[in-house]
């Protein structure tokens, strides 16, 4: 199994629908690996392929509708959880290894490798690990068999690395790995602020109880009672692809949805709040220049989910130039230096909110310090071909090491 570091890499990367607009971290991941890896995407199904183009991608969906059909049904009724159409493609493209992002997509596809005899990497992302177990025991029993047989799972921060070795795995299969963004893409323009003029926030994200915007419209409710405000949360109810083109709420988004709005009519924020909805990355960005402060209130939400890492979103708007508040959640504390890039709170604490809100306001001399260290520790970091060439690395390290124990 032992790959020289400079040989040819096939690697196949599998995920439910490639892809989704809140994805992009995905994207950057698979593009920007070095020429000597080729990757595959396998998936179940495309959305935004005008935004998310890469060669090599397999689609479930594309198969003969009658098969389709079929292995979706064994699979909903439990029968069989993964797809031969995997595995056939798996030894199509030649892989000498199988990437599978996210924790539950993993375990779905353990005998895809065993069949397949490929070794598999997983990367955990959010409420895999910190939703799934605690929601539903099963996951925890599924989990100790996927950490018996993958060869390495991959995390995007050292908070979501120690979930992962708290629920079972052995801390050697653990490797910590950076999400990347592209720096080269993201233009550095600190931003400034004149006393007297609207303080304009943005918020992205989907509308889900772990990003906490309720907590955020109560602190900006009370920052406007001395502060003009324009506000812009860009973001909507999050669903998951369901077979045949159906999809679900998840987690209770459309609910959290009501509870944003009423927020916004108890604070009196409607006519200081823009909701346009999700928009292309390109469009985020836009906004993101055309505002002064970037909010991010994550939380742990009732059920236990929880960012798991932290919003990509988060490394965009720091390697922009932008002033960060957001809450000590996770592994944004990784991204987010505290009196260095930005400012962070507790938890549920609309007070801390405002105050750090209002010291932003107050001290916008601080701001171009705080733009700098913000950039300096994405460029380090978080920048997406050097992520890239890490992860390459990481692969060879992972097939290198010792044989599989399943």
């Amino acid at each position: 199994m032992s790959q020289p570091q400079d040989a040819p890499l096939t690697v196949a990367h599998y995920t439910r629908s490639w892809l989704p607009q809140t994805q992009t971290w995905l994207y950057n991941q698979v593009r920007f690996l070095p020429d000597r890896i080729e990757p595959h995407v396998i998936c179940e199904q495309t959305d935004n392929l005008d935004q998310f183009a890469v060669d090599n991608i397999h689609c479930f969906a594309d198969d003969a509708p009658w098969r389709h059909h079929w292995d979706v049904g064994l699979r909903f009724l439990g029968l069989r959880p993964y797809y031969p159409y995997t595995i056939e493609q798996v030894h199509q493209c030649g892989a000498d290894l199988f990437h599978t992002h996210f924790g539950d997509y993993s375990w779905q596809n353990l005998e895809v490798s065993r069949r397949t005899d490929i070794p598999q990497v997983v990367t955990f992302y959010g409420n895999d690990v910190t939703s799934y177990p605690q929601q539903h025991p099963k996951w925890k029993r599924r989990y100790r068999r996927l950490f018996e047989q993958v060869e390495g799972i991959l995390c995007e921060g050292p908070h979501m690395a120690q979930s992962v070795v708290d629920l079972g795995c052995p801390e050697a299969k653990v490797h910590v790995h950076h999400l990347g963004v592209p720096i080269s893409d993201i233009p550095f323009r600190p931003r400034s602020y004149d006393p007297g003029e609207p303080l304009r926030v943005l918020l992205a994200a989907s509308f889900r109880e772990k990003k906490g915007i309720p907590y955020a419209i109560e602190a900006l409710g009370r920052l406007q009672e001395d502060i003009p405000l324009e506000v812009t949360i860009i973001g909507g109810v999050a669903t998951v692809p369901l077979p045949l083109g159906f999809s679900k709420d998840v987690s209770g988004s459309a609910a959290e949805k009501e509870r944003i709005l009423a927020a916004i009519d108890e604070w009196d924020l409607g006519d200081s709040v823009r909701l346009p909805g999700y928009q292309p990355h390109e469009v985020l960005m836009e906004e993101a220049y055309n505002h002064h402060v970037f909010l991010q209130p994550s939380v742990t939400a009732r059920n236990g989910d929880g960012e798991g890492g932290a919003p990509v979103t988060l490394i965009e708007m720091a390697a922009s130039g932008m002033p960060i508040v957001s809450t000590r959640h996770c592994d944004i504390p990784s991204i987010v230096k505290h009196e260095e890039s930005g400012l962070l709170a507790p938890e549920r604490d609309p007070d801390m909110l405002v105050d750090h809100l209002r010291r932003l306001v107050e001290s916008p001399d601080q701001w171009p310090k705080m733009a700098q260290a913000g950039r300096e520790h994405v460029e380090a970091e978080y920048n997406a071909p050097v992520q890239g060439r890490r992860l390459a690395e990481l692969y060879r390290t992972i097939l290198n090491d010792e044989p599989r124990s399943d």
